[in-house]
């Protein structure tokens, strides 16, 4: 399932008492789809990382009250006095066999021995798969069985959506338009492997060095030899700040790239700016200026962070023209 779609599921399944499981490759955004599913819902998340837990860690300890043992349940688990939200065990499927085997009773039953999940709060866990290259125990069937199985999708539409309200560098959503099979590389290639999470570390490494040279020993090390030497080509035979500032000063006659790796970087660059009254005023104007199916993806982009650009009279323009191409 793509991202969104898996966002869409557990909105839905918010409705049932049934826990779900996000399986996928690490660096893919699985924590975040469920932080963002519960920051819509206004869920508080408490994330208990499974790895770290001891198989009695769940039941508590015991205290002697009148003469009679009882179970005190660990402070992380909520109480009826927190509100709604979501308990979330990320990385279940590292934790050892006799860890997951102590999540039984508590998937099922919504309890485990006198303690209760109260209303109102759901179970979501998340996990890599042994194919995945990273540490990973074979989930007993009676667990797994327990679950709502969701298999998570790396796709690139939705990371660029993502990527851009998060403001990630231009020249990242500009390669990967190119390359989009490098989103997300083998996690078995190398300890430095291309995924959405260290796509978003190039652009704060890209942010934060004067030159992509000066960074390609750091960048080698984000995303692998291969994605790395490929996106600091792209970089240095991309147009320069200069002349993509050179065109938003002069959008309807300064010379526009014919490459389409420039025009890529064009698109992402004024994307980037686009709550800039400025940048929007040439965007529009350069709507015409470019190949259509281009000129979609640049209104696409900016209508995600900036919807009333929908009424600037010239993407009003290029939508009555080629609104076929935007569906």
């Amino acid at each position: 399932m793509k991202p969104t779609r898996i966002a869409e599921v557990l909105e839905q399944m918010l409705s049932t008492t049934w826990p779900c499981f996000l399986w996928g490759p690490p660096g893919v955004g699985k924590s975040s789809v469920v932080r963002q599913v519960a920051e819509s819902r206004e869920l508080r998340v408490i994330d208990i990382r499974a790895p770290l837990l001891d198989p009695t860690d769940l039941r508590g300890i015991p205290a002697v009250v009148d003469g009679r043992a009882v179970w005190a349940p660990p402070s992380f688990l909520p109480r009826a006095t927190d509100g709604d939200g979501l308990l979330f065990f990320d990385e279940l499927s590292a934790a050892p066999p006799l860890v997951q085997a102590s999540l039984y009773q508590l998937t099922l039953d919504r309890r485990v021995g006198e303690y209760v999940l109260p209303d109102g709060w759901h179970i979501v866990a998340a996990g890599n798969r042994t194919s995945d290259a990273s540490i990973a125990f074979r989930m007993p069937a009676a667990l797994a069985n327990r679950f709502v199985h969701l298999d998570f999708e790396v796709d690139y539409e939705d990371w660029r959506t993502w990527a851009i309200g998060a403001d990630v560098h231009h020249l990242v959503t500009a390669f990967l338009a190119l390359r989009r099979e490098l989103l997300l590389g083998d996690p078995g290639s190398s300890v430095a492997f291309a995924s959405p999470r260290s796509w978003e570390m190039v652009s704060d490494v890209m942010k934060r060095f004067a030159t992509v040279d000066a960074a390609e020993d750091v960048l080698l090390g984000v995303v692998g030899e291969g994605p790395a030497l490929e996106f600091i080509s792209f970089v240095n035979n991309a147009l320069r700040e200069e002349d993509l500032q050179r065109i938003l000063a002069d959008p309807k006659g300064a010379d526009l790239p014919t490459e389409l790796g420039d025009i890529y970087a064009l698109v992402s660059y004024i994307t980037s700016l686009a709550p800039n009254p400025g940048a929007l005023k040439a965007a529009g104007l350069l709507l015409e200026r470019i190949d259509p199916e281009l000129a979609v993806l640049l209104v696409r982009d900016i209508l995600r962070t900036v919807p009333a650009f929908v009424s600037n009279a010239d993407c009003a323009a290029f939508l009555k023209k080629h609104g076929d191409l935007i569906l």
